[in-house]
């Protein structure tokens, strides 16, 4: 048995293909529609998950409901359960999605969180309710390992920030529309049936999710490194095919190749030193963009209706109008400030929408603990603070997706989620859950500054540790762990470049010697 062998190296053949470039170069198409709305509406779920739990906790725990469960344990344990299911579910799905595929693993998740959000409206106890939450959380975070990968590998690089944000920042278009329904739940039917009938309707939007995305391909680059470049191409070729004849545009021909040592798997120690060991800085940078937002973000969203009612004696009918303002303020940030991610560039935007952030929460923080504010103008404060923040932390899912090898994507996904939010997305709703209820301003000012340091501290990591990644292709951003050799060449000196328009482009390259017993 070989050296190779023992070390679960599975090699199959090596061989040079143009794919990525070909991809990249391609125009922005209907194609490329129907890719953003079979992904990107998963971020739709998750926001319309939290902001339901959040806008609705009151009609959980109150009278007649059918489960006896207080406030306060929706705020804490269940959200907390919530995230803990979702850092478990993004580190067993993400190394799953490496294994194999994307498209395998984005349709099993979302299945996942069907199943799990359909038996949260059948809760008749507390320990049912907080399982439920924890598996859904499994099933909404595996969607996030298998989504961001297979945007980012199937979108253009010129494309790729402002999409990837725009996709991220759908979330609060999802939050939006849970604050709604919400409302007209609690307005139409019975408190037993009020929180019900919104999981439920949550469980619809999936399966319609889960409908557009059978026609979702597996992403190319995946399937050249596992050994399927017979697909890898047929999957590549049908692309342009369909962008031509959406777009009329004749394709320039790709200037760039990669060699790759295909390999069937690849172990689980490579692919972790993939990520820390090679990447030491970029590991620093993810977990402080990921641990900042979590802990603002999942404290405030999770606490938010609970707030209102304590400070401001705002109903729990009315809360979910608030968390609709506040929303919108949160899906503008992305919307607007997207595209100049591409153009201004990564770095000072990350860094400047994180710092902004922090500095605009502590403001805020400091007129809500001297009792300036009412509740609409917290929420109109907090939609400005969030209009920058949203866009940044969008961002931060597209830093990790970007900067660390293909090989290693979905898993870096989830380990920099799974971290991130297990410090701040647990301790943020514990923290909150447990300040708010004693009704001093001066403890919730305490929380929001805390989370409004991490949030600077993040900005701070961008500015020493960030990748000018912008309108780059990924193999250039980080070279795969399988690549043999960076062969770029010009399109003037490649031979049969005609073949190669025809769609001809993964070949074999010089046979590599087999590895020493």
């Amino acid at each position: 048995m070989s050296t190779a062998e023992l070390a679960g190296d599975h090699s199959l053949s090596t061989i040079e293909t143009d794919i990525p470039a070909r991809l990249d170069r391609l125009p922005w198409s209907k194609w490329h529609w129907r890719i953003l709305v079979g992904l990107g509406t998963v971020w739709i779920l998750d926001g319309l998950e939290v902001t339901i739990v959040g806008s609705i906790a009151g009609a959980i725990s109150a009278k007649g409901s059918g489960i006896n469960i207080s406030s306060g344990d929706i705020a804490g344990m269940a959200a907390s359960l919530y995230v803990a299911g979702a850092c478990f579910g993004a580190l067993v799905f993400g190394r799953l999605t490496d294994i194999f595929g994307r498209k395998r693993l984005f349709m099993i998740t979302l299945g996942v969180y069907l199943l799990a959000t359909f038996a949260t409206a059948f809760s008749w106890t507390p320990i049912f309710f907080f399982a439920c939450r924890f598996v859904t959380g499994m099933g909404i975070s595996g969607e996030y390992s298998a989504i961001n990968s297979a945007i980012d590998e199937l979108i253009p690089a010129r494309h790729r920030g402002r999409i990837d944000i725009l996709i991220n920042g759908t979330y609060w278009a999802g939050a939006a529309a849970g604050a709604l329904l919400s409302v007209a739940a609690l307005h139409i039917f019975t408190p037993f049936y009020q929180w019900r009938v919104c999981f439920g309707l949550g469980f619809i939007l999936g399966l319609a999710i889960l409908i557009v995305r059978r026609h979702v391909p597996e992403s190319p680059r995946w399937l050249f490194i596992h050994g399927h470049e017979e697909e890898a191409e047929a999957v590549t070729r049908d692309i342009e095919r369909q962008v031509v004849e959406s777009t009329g545009a004749e394709l320039e021909e790709p200037d760039d190749t990669i060699t790759i040592r295909q390999r069937k798997s690849i172990p689980l120690w490579e692919t972790a030193r993939g990520i820390v060991a090679m990447y030491p800085k970029r590991t620093i940078l993810g977990l402080a963009l990921f641990i900042g937002q979590a802990f603002l973000y999942n404290a405030i969203l999770f606490g938010y209706a609970t707030l209102l009612s304590k400070f401001f004696g705002v109903s729990t009918a009315d809360a979910p109008y608030y968390l609709v303002a506040f929303a919108a303020g949160n899906l503008l940030g992305p919307i607007v400030l997207g595209r100049l991610f591409d153009t201004v560039g990564r770095k000072p935007m990350i860094a400047g929408t994180y710092t902004l952030s922090g500095v605009l929460l502590v403001i805020t923080g400091y007129l809500f603990e001297q009792h300036t504010l009412t509740a609409g103008t917290l929420t109109l404060a907090w939609c400005v603070v969030f209009f920058f923040a949203s866009a940044g932390v969008s961002a931060a899912y597209l830093t990790v997706s970007e900067i660390f090898p293909m090989e290693t994507r979905a898993l870096a996904i989830a380990i920099f989620y799974a971290v991130g939010t297990g410090i701040g997305g647990i301790i943020g709703p514990q923290v909150f859950g447990r300040l708010i209820p004693t009704g001093k301003t001066s403890d919730v000012f305490a929380a929001l500054v805390l989370g409004a340091v991490l949030m600077i501290i993040g900005g701070v990591a961008e500015i020493i540790f960030g990748v000018k990644a912008e309108r780059r292709r990924l193999e250039g951003i980080a070279k795969p762990l399988t690549a043999v050799e960076r062969a770029v060449r010009g399109t003037a000196s490649r031979a049969g470049a005609a073949a190669s328009a025809a769609g001809a482009a993964v070949r074999p390259a010089r046979p590599t010697r087999p590895a020493t017993p």
